[in-house]
């Protein structure tokens, strides 16, 4: 076990000292507050800029207000008026066009303006990106790229505050993220094989998909003493 970067991953169920505001007495000896405390001192600082203060003070609020009682839609409902913010773009993957539709009206009903695009606009061939016809889905066929970046770009372009990724691929969804003006948050995290529920992949991770696991699979560590230091 390392002490030298941050590994809250590893920190044991009963000390989790942040939560009491005991990390400096409590934590392991790779809790952030001890082998980052300069760098954490400094992100604490960023919250004096009031735009990221207020993100931090109303998603507290929403957290709070709604918590096991709203769902996930409703939250970001709730977020984006708290936020003042009037336009909502949604970024989607084209199989869940149906859902966006729901989700524009949905905010529509809120009083928000929305805005939608789907990833395969534009029909933008995977050969203009450097694909070859092997790596296709189905080789020897047309197939658009997704476009994540102009996804991005045209939802700032329509002057989106905030923005919500709708089962965006792994990477696509990276891109987005990177090129999004708005605020970004994630509704939807594709994953076909778990009908859209990545986390089952973690909780079956021992047993129906210990596929996950690669050649280097560590044995589980062991167990730390309330003061998460070895002895």
């Amino acid at each position: 076990m390392s002490y030298e970067e941050p590994s809250c991953a590893y920190c044991p169920d009963n000390v989790q000292a942040c939560r009491q505001g005991e990390g400096d007495e409590r934590g392991p000896g790779y809790c952030p507050s001890k082998v980052m405390a300069d760098e954490l001192d400094a992100a604490v600082a960023l919250y004096d800029d009031p735009e990221i203060r207020k993100v931090a003070q109303e998603s507290g609020r929403v957290e709070a207000e709604g918590y096991c009682q709203w769902t996930r839609v409703e939250e970001i409902c709730q977020f984006a008026k708290k936020m003042g913010y009037t336009k909502i773009g949604i970024a989607t993957c084209i199989s869940f066009v149906d859902l966006a539709k729901t989700l524009s009206g949905i905010l529509e009903s809120h009083g928000f303006e929305v805005a939608s695009v789907a990833c395969k606009h534009g029909g933008v061939a995977k050969e203009d990106v450097g694909l070859d016809d092997s790596e296709k889905i189905r080789p020897g066929n047309y197939e658009a790229m997704c476009n994540p970046v102009s996804q991005a770009q045209l939802l700032n372009a329509s002057g989106c505050q905030f923005n919500v990724v709708l089962g965006l691929c792994v990477g696509h969804d990276s891109l987005f993220f990177k090129h999004s003006e708005g605020l970004a948050t994630t509704l939807v995290a594709k994953d076909r094989v778990l009908a859209h529920n990545p986390i089952g992949a973690l909780q079956l991770a021992d047993t129906y998909f210990s596929r996950v696991w690669g050649p280097d699979r560590p044995e589980k560590p062991p167990k730390l003493p309330a003061s998460g230091r070895k002895t």
